[in-house]
Formats: C-alpha cells, sequence, structure tokens
C-alpha cells in the first residue's frame, strides 16, 4: 500500500512514517524542508517540500495513495504565538481534508487528542463525551475546533477515522514533558505541581493505534488511544526512581493556582517561559482522563504499562 502523511518529522509522525515503513508499505510525506529530514530519506520515505497552506504540494501529497494519515499539528501550552495554533491545527486541517476530497483519498486518519475534552474533572470519559465550555489552553481549543471539522466531514460522507492519544512519551520527545523527562533522568529537578492526571502512552503503541485505526476503524467514529493514567509527578517520579537520580520537585497544587493568578497580571508586561504562563500552570492542574475500551474492542490496540515504557525510555537515555 501507499500512504501519505503530514507531521512525519514530528515525534508521533516519525514513529507512524517508521511503523509503516517497517511493514513493508510505500510512504509520501509533506514537508517543510527536505533537507531536514534525512532520517525520512533514510527510511525510504518520498518527500513532498510544502507546509499545510500549500493546496499544490498537498494535491501532489494526496495523489495516488490508498491512505492519509494527517498526523502534523501544534502542540504548546503558554506560548506567546497562540496563533500559530489556530493556522496550524485549524486551517491546516481545513487544508487537508480539502486536498483528500479532491485527490479521492479512500481513507484518512485524523490525530486528535484528549484534550479536546480539556479538565474532565477527574472523571474518565469515552467517546460519547462532548465539552461544552471554555477550554483551558489554546492547544485544546484550536484541536477541539479541528476534531469538529473533521467530524464535519465524516458526517457529508467522507472516509474518516479519528484517534485521541492522550500524554505521549518516549525516545525523541521534543515537547514540554519530554524536556521535564529528559531532565529527570539527567539528574535534574525541574518542579511539576502534585495535581493533574494524565493518560501515558509510548509513542510506539500510539503508532500502531493509527495503523490499526487505517485498517480496522470504522469510519465516522474516533477512538481514544488512552494509556495508563498518572499525574505529572509521579510519571516523574517513576522515571527517577529507574534511572537512580533525585526525581522532581513537587509543588503543591495550591501554591501553583496561587502562582498562577500572580503570573497573569506580572505576563501582561514581562515575557515569561512558556511553562510559567497562566495557561499552563491551569493545564498542569487538570485531569484528561479517557476511555481506552473502544479502541481495544474494535482496533485491538493495547499500550505497554507505564512502568515498562518508562524503563524502556530510560535505558535509551543511559546508553545516549
Amino acid at each position: 500500500m501507499r500512504y501519505a502523511i503530514t507531521g512525519a518529522t514530528g515525534f508521533v509522525g516519525g514513529a507512524v512514517a517508521r511503523r509503516l515503513r517497517t511493514e513493508g508499505h510505500e510512504v509520501v510525506a509533506l514537508v517543510r524542508e527536505p533537507r531536514r529530514a534525512n532520517d525520512l530519506t533514510a527510511l525510504g520515505v518520498d518527500l513532498v517540500k510544502g507546509d499545510l497552506d500549500a493546496a499544490r504540494a498537498l494535491t501532489q501529497l494526496c495523489d495516488g495513495v490508498d491512505g492519509l494519515f494527517h498526523v502534523a499539528g501544534w502542540y504548546k501550552v503558554g506560548s506567546a504565538a497562540p496563533e500559530e495554533g489556530w493556522r496550524v491545527n485549524v486551517a491546516g486541517t481545513r487544508h487537508v481534508l480539502a486536498a483528500a476530497e479532491r485527490a479521492g483519498v479512500p481513507r484518512l486518519v485524523h490525530t486528535s487528542t484528549l484534550a479536546v475534552n480539556s479538565d474532565t474533572r477527574g472523571r474518565t470519559v469515552d467517546e460519547t463525551y462532548r465539552f461544552e465550555g471554555e477550554h483551558l489552553s489554546v492547544y485544546d481549543a484550536t484541536k477541539a475546533h479541528a476534531h469538529d471539522l473533521v467530524t464535519a466531514a465524516a458526517a457529508r460522507g467522507a472516509a474518516i477515522v479519528t484517534v485521541m492519544p492522550g500524554l505521549v512519551y518516549g525516545p525523541g520527545d521534543t515537547s514540554q514533558t519530554g524536556a521535564m523527562i529528559a531532565d529527570v533522568l539527567a539528574g535534574r529537578r525541574p518542579m511539576v505541581p502534585s495535581g493533574g492526571m494524565f493518560c501515558w502512552a509510548d509513542v510506539d503503541d500510539i503508532a500502531e493505534g493509527h495503523l490499526r485505526a487505517m485498517d480496522r476503524g470504522t469510519v465516522g467514529e474516533s477512538y481514544m488511544l488512552a494509556g495508563e493514567p498518572a499525574s505529572l509527578a509521579d510519571g516523574l517520579r517513576l522515571a527517577a526512581e529507574l534511572a537512580g537520580t533525585p526525581g522532581p520537585i513537587v509543588v503543591p497544587a495550591a501554591a501553583v493556582r496561587l502562582s498562577e493568578r500572580l503570573v497573569a497580571p506580572i505576563g501582561r508586561h514581562v515575557h515569561l517561559p512558556d511553562s510559567y504562563t497562566a495557561e499552563a500552570m491551569r493545564a498542569s492542574l487538570a485531569t484528561y482522563l479517557g476511555s481506552p475500551e473502544k479502541a481495544r474492542r474494535e482496533l485491538g490496540w493495547t499500550s505497554r504499562p507505564l512502568r515498562e515504557g518508562m524503563a524502556e525510555l530510560a535505558l535509551v537515555h543511559a546508553k545516549g
């Protein structure tokens, strides 16, 4: 089979591309700068130069493929440039949907996120849940808007399956969470809140979920690729335990809430790092919880236990 993919130079997209090539499929990827995609070239991936707003490049990407994985996305919490989230996550998804329709792509897998549901307030929800209210971050809001665009396209007859990962970890993660894990494995002590809860899944398991959604998913349906629930503090403590390092400095949730109220007025006058903005602090105390039962039942998808995945990551880090 021949598959197209957006976001193949990213963390999750790269894992999807590797898995596709391992299974012997042809892969064509949209990349902004081919000279920076040497890893993909080494895998035998064909490259199309362009961005999510380049109609000609998207048409070329979709030409003659058996399926399209739309993985590309903007993921930052507390960013000083939130407009990029609307450009990539919303407008970019709209452009990809239009290109897929023009080319008659037989099947599309869209990468959404559990964050479209924002703070579930301790409740573990499933795919029938619909969040109403104001999202905690620009990331949550833009991904929710993109999710709605995809849902509407599927309702009009487009052959789309949606996957919804939670917190994805593993080698090569350059996100804010990935940087904190790397810090802990290296013996540094980042500050993290005591509250909040996420569904942790290894990046290779998330890639497997994408392929299963392409092969087995029901058109028009969404599947939560939700791994083991744990707080950020507990995830980092586990990483420290496995690496033999001191672990994070855990800040009480009440102190984080107080800090959130203080940084908002300060941020209007002084540029703060993304992790110290009010938006980032709000998100750090939220629970982003979803149920993997539908993905297990219909896709046969599972994710490895957090301890097992973190042990593998710690081993990779130790080997350098």
